[in-house]
């Protein structure tokens, strides 16, 4: 079932579309160890049920955890950056169904000049090997800095961000005891009414070389994996997802 529910991630299935995909795929099969001389495919209520399972004993996060400690043993080493990031995941803003209101767990959010409703995907990922390691969901409307403890493993030395993060130097060397010198890399505010600041830009544009790293990971997060849109309703629910 654990297998299932990975195809279901990596293939943006829905339990009616897994069921049938198991059936027309071999190789599907072959992953979960189903074979259908012995044993019918699981129906989509019990793909159901196991995630609900997931979710209710707070598996999400311990699965992931587990999966970052195999990656690890696999040579995917996590150095001493991380490139802190979040995301905007959108939720459908229309009311016209069964309770006739939008998810009361996700809220509205300006970015830019647009609004967004949904939630936000907060990452931490190793600035070198680009592996996100922490995962924080939360409402849209949430800023950023205020998981960033969550995001952090600990043993950074440096740890990179927009100016989301800025100012959060203590948060960064609290979370860091084993490395007290860890520093503050996130970018600085450099414009200030309509005057720019081409010392703090030089810098703010060195250190964004490197931050910009962490797009890559959320861009396989929503076009390679389907994340673009949350799937379920509530944060526990897609929090089991995300993670």
């Amino acid at each position: 079932m654990l297998r299932i529910q990975c195809l279901q991630l990596w293939f943006n299935l829905s339990d009616p579309a897994v069921e049938e995909a198991l059936y027309d795929s071999v190789a599907m099969r072959s992953f979960v160890g189903i074979d259908l001389g012995r044993e019918p495919v699981p129906d989509e209520t019990s793909a159901m049920r196991f995630r609900h399972l997931l979710e209710s004993n707070g598996l999400g996060k311990k699965i992931f955890e587990q999966v970052g400690k195999v990656l690890q043993q696999r040579g995917l080493t996590l150095f001493k950056g991380t490139i802190v990031d979040a995301t905007v995941i959108s939720a459908p803003s229309s009311t016209k169904n069964k309770e006739g209101q939008r998810d009361p767990e996700m809220h509205q959010a300006a970015k830019g000049n647009q609004w967004y409703f949904g939630m936000k995907a907060h990452v931490g990922v190793d600035s070198n090997s680009k592996m996100i390691h922490s995962v924080v969901v939360t409402p849209a409307n949430t800023a950023d800095s205020t998981v960033l403890d969550q995001l952090l493993h600990g043993n950074e030395t440096r740890v990179y961000g927009d100016q989301a993060y800025q100012s959060k130097r203590a948060t960064i060397r609290a979370k860091a005891p084993k490395a007290p010198k860890a520093k503050d890399f996130t970018n600085r505010r450099c414009k200030w009414k309509g005057i720019v600041d081409q010392k703090v830009a030089a810098r703010n544009h060195a250190k964004s070389k490197i931050r910009s790293r962490v797009e890559h990971s959320i861009g396989v997060i929503k076009r390679v994996f389907g994340f673009a849109k949350v799937r379920y309703r509530g944060l526990a629910k897609n929090a089991t997802v995300y993670s």
